[in-house]
Order: C-alpha cells, then sequence, then structure tokens
C-alpha cells in the first residue's frame, strides 16, 4: 500500500519524536516544565469543553463542534491520534492548522523545549495550546490522549464542562487492569465546581467517577440519572433536566451515537443555559462527521453492489458497537483486520463473529507494533471464524472481491491501519450517513 505523502512539518515531527525515549509516559511534570517557559498558554485559552472516556470520544467532538458551529460559535478542536496528516489533530475554526502556522509553532515550542526530554504527545499539545491561546474561538473542544489524570491537556485548570463517554478496559498498561482503576483514572479531568458530563457507564465504572466527583464537590449530570437519550422510531429523543425535546437521528452511524449525542444535547444545555437553539442542535446532529468510524468509501476496482467500509474501533466495546451498527444485516460481511500488539484480537472480535462470513488478516502498515496476520487469523480461528492472511489490504480486498455474489467489506481493528487505507483511496472516501 502507498505510504501518504510527507509533508514540510513532518521533519519537525520527527525530530520531536526522539526526545524521550517512550513514546508513552505519564506525567504532567515535563508538560508543566515546557509551558512555563512558553509563558503558560494554557491559562489564556477559551472556554474548554474537556473530553475523556474509552469510546466515542472523538464522535462525542464532533457533535459539539457540529452543534456549537451551526449554533454561530467559533470552535476549535484538539484530537488524537490523527488519520492521515498531524494536521487533523489541531482544528483552528472547523479547519485543520495549516502547514507553514503548524511548522512555525513547532519550531517554537522545540527551541523552548531545548532538546530536554519530554514525549511526543506533550511538546505537540504544548503547539496546540499555542494556536489555541492566539486563535480568536469562542470555544475549545479537548479531547483527552491517553487516561486523563496524568494526561498532557490536563494541565487546563479550570474548564467550562468536563465529559466523560463511556469507559471500559483499555490501555491496561498504563491505566491499570481494573475498570474502576482506569474509571478513577478518566475521572482526574473532573474538576471542582465543574459541571461534568457523563455517558452510560457500567456500576463499577460509575462509581469511581462519582467518588472522584464527590471529593472534588463536583456536579454530575449522568446518563440515565440527570438526563436520558433513546430512540424513537425515526427520531432521538432527548429528556433532561429542563424537559423533553425530539431530534433527527445522528448522522454518524451505529446504535451507540445514540448516546454520544445525548451526551452532547445535555453538555450544550448545561453550558449554553438554553442559549443554544434547538435547531442548531439538529443541524449539528444531521451535520457531524467523524472520518475514520463507520465511514463508507468508494473504490472504482469494486463491481456493483460491493461495499467497502472502515471503522477504527479496537477493544470489546468499539466490537459490540459495530456488531450493533444497522448497516451489516442485508448482505454477507466480509472483515479485513488488522491490529495492535498492545490490543486483545479476541475481545474485539468476538462480537463480530455471528456476523461475519469471514476475516482476511493483515498488518498494519508502517506499524512496528503491529500484530502478524497469522496472529489475527489464529485468534479468529479460535472463534470459529474463517480465516485467512493476506500480504496487504488491496490483496485482501482483490480477494474477498472475487466472490460473485456483492457483500459489505469492514477494514477495522486499529485507527493507524484506518489511516492507512484513507491515504491510498482519499479521493474517493465520502462520509457515510446510514442511520444509528
Amino acid at each position: 500500500m502507498m505510504g501518504k505523502p510527507a509533508q514540510p512539518s513532518d521533519h519537525i515531527l520527527a525530530r520531536l519524536q526522539q526526545l524521550h525515549p517512550k513514546l508513552i509516559d505519564l506525567s504532567l511534570g515535563r508538560m508543566e516544565r515546557l509551558l512555563k517557559k512558553l509563558g503558560n498558554p494554557e491559562t489564556r485559552l477559551p472556554p474548554v469543553i474537556h473530553i475523556a472516556g474509552t469510546n466515542g470520544k472523538g464522535s462525542t467532538l464532533a457533535y459539539f463542534d457540529a452543534m456549537l458551529s451551526a449554533g454561530g460559535r467559533r470552535v476549535d478542536s484538539y484530537i488524537s491520534p490523527h488519520l492521515v496528516h498531524f494536521n487533523e489533530r489541531i482544528r483552528l475554526g472547523g479547519q485543520a492548522i495549516d502547514e507553514a502556522h503548524l511548522s512555525a509553532l513547532l519550531g517554537e515550542c522545540e527551541a523552548a523545549n531545548e532538546g530536554a526530554p519530554i514525549t511526543f504527545f506533550e511538546i505537540t499539545t504544548a503547539a496546540a495550546f499555542l494556536a489555541f491561546e492566539r486563535s480568536a474561538a469562542d470555544i475549545l473542544v479537548l479531547e483527552v490522549g491517553l487516561g486523563g489524570r496524568l494526561d498532557a491537556t490536563n494541565v487546563v485548570a479550570q474548564p467550562a464542562l468536563s465529559v466523560i463517554t463511556p469507559v471500559s478496559i483499555d490501555h491496561t498498561q498504563y491505566l491499570g487492569d481494573s475498570l474502576a482503576g482506569i474509571a478513577g483514572e478518566k475521572a482526574g479531568i473532573l474538576k471542582s465546581g465543574v459541571r461534568a458530563v457523563i455517558g452510560a457507564q457500567l456500576p463499577a465504572a460509575m462509581a469511581a467517577i462519582e467518588a472522584r466527583a464527590a471529593a472534588l464537590d463536583t456536579p454530575l449530570l449522568r446518563q440515565g440519572i440527570e438526563w436520558d437519550a433513546r430512540r424513537d422510531g425515526d427520531t432521538l429523543y432527548y429528556e433532561g433536566p429542563a424537559g423533553g425535546s425530539r431530534f433527527p437521528l445522528p448522522a454518524l452511524a451505529g446504535a451507540h451515537q445514540i448516546g454520544n449525542a445525548g451526551i452532547v444535547i445535555a453538555g450544550v444545555e448545561a453550558l449554553e443555559a438554553g442559549a443554544l437553539p434547538l435547531a442548531a442542535i439538529a443541524e449539528g446532529l444531521r451535520g457531524a462527521r467523524w472520518p475514520g468510524r463507520l465511514q463508507q468509501i468508494s473504490m472504482p476496482q469494486l463491481a456493483a453492489g460491493w461495499e467497502l467500509w472502515l471503522d477504527g474501533g479496537h477493544n470489546a466495546a468499539a466490537g459490540e458497537a459495530l456488531a450493533t451498527a444497522r448497516v451489516w444485516a442485508d448482505k454477507p460481511l466480509h472483515l479485513i483486520v488488522g491490529m495492535i500488539n498492545s490490543k486483545a484480537p479476541e475481545a474485539f472480535l468476538r462480537p463480530l463473529v455471528p456476523l461475519a462470513a469471514s476475516l482476511t488478516g493483515v498488518a498494519v502498515p508502517g506499524e512496528p507494533a503491529s500484530l502478524a496476520p497469522e496472529e489475527i487469523c489464529q485468534a479468529a480461528a479460535g472463534l470459529g471464524l474463517a480465516n485467512q492472511p493476506a500480504v496487504n489490504v488491496e490483496a485482501a480486498i482483490e480477494r474477498i472481491s472475487s466472490h460473485a455474489d456483492a457483500a459489505r467489506i469492514l477494514i477495522c481493528g486499529s485507527l493507524y491501519l484506518v489511516g492507512h487505507v484513507l491515504a491510498h483511496f482519499k479521493s474517493g472516501a465520502e462520509s457515510s450517513r446510514s442511520g444509528a
């Protein structure tokens, strides 16, 4: 598969990756040191919506961006990881930061750091804070990179709103192997007196979040208690402290998007105190886009009737969310799966087994930590799923589509894999508007 085209900032980014021997080393000390040398830009940001959680952070951010923009607010946002180019991580007024601006900010941070140890995410987050400080946005939607308590974004002392999406077992090597412990790390973003919207949680996760909130006197808006959202026919019904409202179904596919959209409706209701028109919420629900999550793309080589879908989910909860999407029922489904070796393929694949006609294992291009295709196939075999390896995604698509009957192909298991596919087929990539 072709690699992504290089950009001028890639040379600076490559140097920044060499400043710390570890890709991830959760701590706030290095970040605080660099931000002080930069004049503490994190203290002069627009009002911040800070989002932590295991699943749904990205789509939740997309709904916030779409709804607030529809309501006339200028919105900046910060996401990770990117799919194709690093610029995607820093969005100013809804647009990815341009190359010249990004390169200048990265160079400024590199000079201020003076070669001191700092992780790639920390120093690039510092660059993002410089961009956001100098932007004229009305609000900043800030996605946590990993965990919460020690994440580089958690230097923001007083956000306008905190959000925790559903928490599940993931990143156990960094956050611990218990649901309560992981939820406690996510709850590290909660601040005293700052309202927090909490998505649906398993009891152990909710108990950990509630304990942290009680210790800080953090007001909680919990799904199923202070607010709720459900699908009602062809509408989304939301009920919160101010009463109930009906909205169009979210544009993003998957039954789980009802809960993600509900989080954002509760959030804008709390943040805006009713000032955001219901029409802006509806427009945001219809207009939200989130590449790489249940996204359908075109591929000229596929015969009529064949469909190609992408999803970057990679843990058990993501597998369950994919399995409940209302797009798989009427055609056979063939999986092309690549995963990083820190993930458990069995847990991700188990919910998908009843839906899948076959699985093809591939390596994630350019990722030394990729599982071998044979390892993914071994996991599939253990679950009773027909499987075979392929040398790359293109070979897998060619082999699967040689069948006469039209079917669906879903490439999944890693955002890095999805990013490589989008970089290769980007001219045909279009976001899907399939219903939840």
